[in-house]
Parts: structure tokens; sequence; C-alpha cells
């Protein structure tokens, strides 16, 4: 086992949007300053973090949204990765052809280069959350960013609720998941169950550290937008699922924790899930459901 210390230290970058997209680029530009600033290395931006959640409506202005890969948004965080000398990563509503968006996670490595490229794949259609009117399902696989820190599997949001996508990012060598994420409460539902849902939510993300033996982070955005009220909470679980540290429900904050890579084989040494996984018994989960 490499006694070479391979910590990175991640930061996620938990943020308020306003209805300018060029105020809301400049403010991620300098968080991710603030943060490099603070030692980080790794940069975790929220979903669709240079504007307002696009998707409480289905309203076709909104496609005027979206922007090409490069365009506008990819230039600025590449820029700033190289500025900085920080790996960024974050998601862009992406204008990919006539009538064809989609929801895109890309990795900057520290020279600028894209390193990363990732399509949602998970497309979510409930109460304030119509994003199937704006984005097609990603057609790049569970592809992973090979940075000069480490391999990094970046999923988007509803994303982080299937166990098979993050185990498919942990195949693939990801050593630390990430997912930008613009999750929040309904008007209706918070007394209710938002304890709930935020603990599910953190539920399901520490069993894949623990089913994966990865680091896992989720940058959230908060604030009251329209009616929905995101949750922040902001977080990071290492590979035996402790948390390492939770931004607030209310507040614009960096959350900055240490990730030692080299744990990684320590905790999957002790506890082999993926050695003792048998492949051959697994090909019904390929099939939407099993009728017997």
């Amino acid at each position: 086992m490499s006694s070479r210390s391979r910590t990175v230290r991640l930061a996620l970058v938990q943020m308020s949007c306003s209805s300018s997209q060029h105020q809301n680029i400049d403010t991620a530009a300098k968080n991710i300053e603030r943060a490099a600033q603070a030692g980080s290395n790794l940069v975790c931006l929220q979903e669709l973090f240079n504007a307002h959640y696009p998707c409480q409506s289905e309203d076709h202005q909104r496609f005027s949204w979206a922007e090409e890969i490069p365009g506008p948004t990819s230039i600025a965080m590449s820029e700033t990765a190289k500025k900085c000398g920080v790996v960024v990563t974050g998601s862009i509503f992406e204008r990919r052809a006539h009538g064809l968006y989609h929801n895109t996670a890309v990795v900057y490595d520290r020279d600028g280069s894209l390193v990363g490229f990732y399509r949602k794949m998970h497309i979510p259609d409930d109460p304030l959350y119509y994003e199937k009117f704006y984005f097609t399902p990603g057609d790049t696989g569970f592809t992973i960013a090979k940075t000069s820190l480490g391999k990094i599997g970046v999923g988007v949001c509803w994303d982080q609720w299937y166990p098979e996508a993050a185990r498919l990012f942990a195949l693939r060598g990801a050593e630390i998941l990430l997912y930008p994420t613009a999750i929040g409460w309904l008007p209706a539902d918070k007394a209710e169950f938002g304890k709930s849902q935020h603990e599910a939510w953190e539920t399901m993300m520490r069993s894949h550290a623990i089913a994966n033996g990865v680091f896992v982070g989720a940058a959230n955005r908060v604030g009251l937008e329209g009616e929905l009220q995101f949750w922040g909470a902001s977080f990071a679980f290492d590979p035996a699922g402790n948390l390492l540290k939770r931004a607030s429900h209310d507040n614009e904050e960096i959350v900055i924790v240490d990730c030692d890579l080299n744990l990684i084989d320590t905790q999957r040494i002790h506890w082999p899930f993926l050695r003792d996984r048998r492949i051959d018994a697994y090909q019904d989960l390929a099939r939407r459901w099993i009728d017997e």
C-alpha cells in the first residue's frame, strides 16, 4: 500500500443565485478564488449555478438561458480553474443542437483543460421540478474525470438517488463522487416531511460512500427562488460513511474538507464489497421490472 500522501482538499460552494447570469458567474468565480486561498485544490459548484433554477414551470422562453459548451459559463470555469490552479466542476444548461438540451457537468483541471464531461442521466418530473420539459437524458454513460488530483465521478442532482449510477462511477475508478445539486422543499411539504426528506438525501449519499468505499460530496444551492426553498446543507462523507462537514440550511457557505485518497484502499480491504460482488447473478438489474 502506497504511503505517498494523496490528500485532496475539497470545497463545496453553496450559494444563492440572482436573476443575472453574469453576476452568478462572477460570484462563483470569487468563491472558487476564496476556496483556493483556503488551500482547496478541488472545487464543486452547485447544479445550474449561473442562473435561477429554471424548471419550476414549463416556459419556452427559458431555453434562451442555455448555452453551448464551450460558452460563457464553461469558459469562465476554465479560466478560473487555471487562474487559481484548482480543479473545478459544476453543471450547465447545455444547448447541444437546435431543440436538444442537456444538464451537463464539466470538469476543468488545474491548467484549465477540459478533463470531464457528463450529461445528467436521470431526469425528474415532479411538482416545481419539470426537468423533462427541458433536458434530454444523457448519452455519455457514467464517465469519470481523470484529473491531476485523482479520478472523479460527477453526477447531477437526481442522479444521486441511484445506487446503480454511483456503482458505475466507482467501477470506472472514481475516488471521489461529486453531485452538483438543486434540492429544496415544496411549500406544502416542509413542515410535515422536511426533516425526513433531508435525512433521506443524506442517508442515500452516505450509502454510496460506504457501498463503494469512496468520498462523496454534494454542493447544494440555498435560498428562496419562486416557491422553492433550497435547503443548502451541502456535505461530504468519507469512505466509511463518516460525515466530514455539513453546511447550514440557510446561509451561503463554502464547505472545505480534506480527502485522504489512501483511505479508499484501507476501507476496501476491511470492507471488501467490490471483491464479493456476484457479477454472475446481476443480469436482471438491466430489466425495468421482473414479472414472475
